[in-house]
């Protein structure tokens, strides 16, 4: 029986626009830019303010797209270690939120790990939210530091800066050359 949040089900959304969210967070932390961007962070804002709602909703998707693909690497590498990749990757990542009280609500926490669950179990991130309402605004900053939080992870797994977004980069173009 197939679940209702079967990835075959779940569109992919923005995958290209989240990756690039994801993938500018993670060389501002590596260029050592850790505060605020006001620069960086108004190109942000005048961007989403330029979406249209369906845009918008294609970014959300794309960004569960990428926690799914992030979490079936994690997991594949894991079990080539006979680990569970819940077991090690969702108390690190709940861990890592925790110390970031201004950009994660304590209430978005668990949404947060129950999205990197379902895609640690092959489910589809967007439909399982989906079943619970529609997004909120206080879930965007968790979502994208979800992501950002896997990408890393991988990097640092990895020791290469570049992996995660290569790594998805690798996919897409091995999708339009289908």
């Amino acid at each position: 029986m197939t679940s209702s949040c079967d990835p075959r089900f779940a569109p992919a959304g923005d995958v290209g626009g989240a990756l690039m969210v994801i993938d500018s967070r993670l060389k501002a932390i590596y260029d050592g830019r850790t505060g605020a961007d006001a620069e960086q962070q108004e190109l942000i804002e005048q961007f989403t303010a330029s979406m249209t709602p369906e845009e918008a909703h294609d970014l959300l998707d794309g960004a569960c797209t990428l926690i799914f693909m992030f979490m079936k690497w994690l997991r594949m590498a894991h079990e080539e270690h006979d680990k569970d990749v819940i077991e090690y990757v969702v108390p690190t990542l709940v861990a890592a939120m925790r110390m970031m009280p201004r950009s994660i609500r304590p209430e978005a926490i668990p949404t947060m790990a129950g999205l990197v669950v379902a895609a640690g179990t092959g489910l589809s991130p967007s439909l399982w939210r989906r079943q619970y309402g529609d997004w909120t605004s206080e879930e965007m900053n968790p979502l994208e530091a979800t992501a950002f939080l896997l990408a890393e992870h991988i990097n640092r797994i990895t020791d290469d800066r570049d992996f995660a977004t290569r790594l998805i980069t690798e996919a897409l173009s091995g999708v339009e050359g289908d």
